[in-house]
């Protein structure tokens, strides 16, 4: 470094220089390795790894519910525009029976009979799509709640591993061996979250 520019450490400068001193110690027989803390270290490293997979499965889950709902919403809404329609179609048959009451002449009478027909008919058309419409909704709707409970478990599994991690730091700051058990349940307890979401349970 020239002597008219200057360098301010900060305080990460300082822990990677004191890990970096102590490693060289260690390297150079000063002292020996602390097989708690590299046990603790691997299995938080392994831990945070686990977790960002459930954290990104989580998210992924929660957008497919978002998008199934939304999905529904629609078929919801078309389904409303077909039974709209259905309604129309009856307003005109009964219109049409109306007219066939009134009117004298035979040919008349015939026409708005077959203006009744053609009006129910096309109701029963109308009707079989709007009862798909609606099977639609109850699948996309389903699919959304599945995704949501998936999501839940992601969560669930991530939130765990989060905890272990911190439980951890707790196990290297006390320096006991006891709390190692504590973490190794609650990483069990968010790997069982994480399996019944890949199991769809």
């Amino acid at each position: 470094m020239s002597e008219d520019h200057f360098h301010v450490h900060g305080a990460h400068d300082h822990a990677i220089e004191h890990a970096a001193g102590h490693a060289a110690g260690h390297a150079a027989g000063h002292g020996s390795s602390d097989p708690l803390a590299n046990r603790i270290a691997v299995a938080s490293a392994v831990l945070a790894t686990l977790g960002a997979l459930m954290t990104l499965a989580s998210g992924d889950t929660q957008a497919d519910a978002q998008l199934y709902k939304n999905t529904a919403s629609i078929m919801k809404t078309r389904a409303n525009d077909q039974w709209n329609y259905y309604q129309a179609k009856g307003l005109k048959a009964n219109l049409a029976q109306v007219g066939s009451a009134l009117v004298v002449k035979p040919e008349e009478i015939d026409h708005f009979r077959k203006e009744v027909a053609r009006y129910k008919k096309q109701q029963l058309a109308i009707k079989n799509r709007a009862d798909q419409l609606e099977k639609q909704v109850e699948v996309w709707d389903a699919r959304s709640e599945e995704q949501i409970h998936l999501h839940h478990r992601w969560a669930a599994g991530a939130t765990a591993m989060q905890i272990a991690i911190a439980l951890s730091a707790i196990t290297l700051l006390a320096r006991s061996t006891w709390l190692l058990w504590c973490v190794g349940l609650v990483a069990a307890a968010g790997l069982g979250f994480g399996g019944m979401a890949l199991a769809g349970i």
